[in-house]
């Protein structure tokens, strides 16, 4: 017969064993607890990876900007920003070397492109965490990206161009044409940006034709000019760039002719008053602050994609700055704000074809 003390003893054995049974399958579990998708790892040494330079690039900045507001509520946290210059041939590499250092537990960046390339680095580096803004892709483990819905972005432009053009403005003329310069062609670009700024201009006239050219790169602002008058000089009597520093020379063209320019990403007004009538802004710094501060709470869910446009805030048209009230007639104002209205109602709705990319 087995004694009260002998039994107590088993029983305080067999609970040490449990304890250390679970202790042992706790270690073989993912970082965190979770599954790879799932929420829960909380990174504390952050990276922002710029694929250019932060100076002159409003997005870029406004990343940097809102990842260090993230990092500097989080006690413990670090942040350090990585330029990795104009050449794209040398991201990879250079995402690479910087996380084979284990210095960072995630990578904050932002461009189309830096989702694949992320998923390239991330299968060496398993353990490494990624948050790329203004991209897509789905179902990678460690990675979570957020895409701007440019659709309604462009529509937007496109909309407020297409009223100039057909309108009575001063520098508007007959020809029923528009411009766009862009720095290059990419899938966001073609198969999202200029469809919606086409709808956009064909939502006011459909005989509304766009006559797009490509400086290139994303910096040149003297080839910027000479297309802009090229344009100009067909008929475009408003123009959209989109070509980062290379639109300070599509500004320069249309004020010397006294046309106009509807702008992207960026409050432009300041640059070319008058000139500029409309800015259609992506809100990259507020994106960039909410989605690092999850990561850095362990709410973030990686593994997974968002979406984000007006309805939720991070697409937006500058209409209260005071440079467009009194460039642009009431009428004009009139019609933009019913527009801008029903797509942050969810009344109107303007999807991103990511099946495409």
């Amino acid at each position: 017969m087995i004694s009260g003390k002998t039994r107590a003893a088993f029983a305080a054995a067999l609970a040490l064993f449990a304890v250390a049974l679970a202790a042992t399958f706790a270690s073989c579990a993912p970082k965190g607890g979770k599954a790879a998708g799932q929420t829960g790892r909380k990174p504390a040494r952050v990276v922002v990876f710029i694929p250019g330079v932060r100076a002159g690039n409003a997005i870029y900045d406004t990343m940097a900007t809102g990842v260090e507001r993230a990092v500097a509520e989080v006690p413990g946290a670090t942040v350090k920003v990585f330029e990795a210059g104009f050449n794209q041939a040398e991201w990879e590499e250079k995402l690479t070397s910087l996380v084979a250092t284990g210095e960072y537990d995630l990578v904050v960046t932002s461009n189309p492109s830096m989702p694949e390339l992320c998923a390239k680095v991330g299968a060496s580096y398993p353990k490494q965490l990624f948050l790329a803004l203004d991209g897509y892709l789905p179902g990678k483990a460690g990675i979570h990206t957020v895409l701007y819905n440019q659709t309604e972005q462009g529509y937007l432009a496109g909309y407020l161009a297409g009223l100039v053009t057909t309108g009575s403005l001063k520098g508007s003329n007959k020809a029923l044409k528009v411009g766009m310069v862009v720095g290059q062609h990419y899938p966001v670009m073609d198969k999202v940006i200029v469809p919606g700024f086409e709808a956009g201009l064909r939502a006011v006239d459909p005989g509304i034709a766009v006559d797009l050219r490509v400086v290139g790169d994303w910096f040149d602002a003297s080839k910027g000019e000479a297309l802009a008058k090229d344009e100009i000089a067909a008929g475009a009597d408003v123009i959209l760039p989109i070509c980062g520093g290379a639109a300070q020379g599509v500004y320069k063209a249309a004020r010397d002719a006294g046309a106009y320019a509807v702008v992207f990403d960026d409050n432009q007004y300041a640059q070319a008053p008058g000139t500029i009538l409309g800015c259609f802004v992506l809100r990259q710094e507020e994106l960039a602050y909410t989605r690092t501060k999850a990561a850095l709470d362990g709410s973030l869910a990686w593994g997974s994609a968002e979406i984000v446009g007006m309805k939720e805030g991070y697409v937006g048209f500058l209409d209260a700055a005071p440079e467009y009230l009194s460039a642009v007639p009431e009428g004009l104002r009139s019609r933009m704000a019913e527009v801008s209205a029903s797509l942050r109602s969810g009344k109107l709705v303007l999807e991103v074809p990511v099946s495409e990319f």
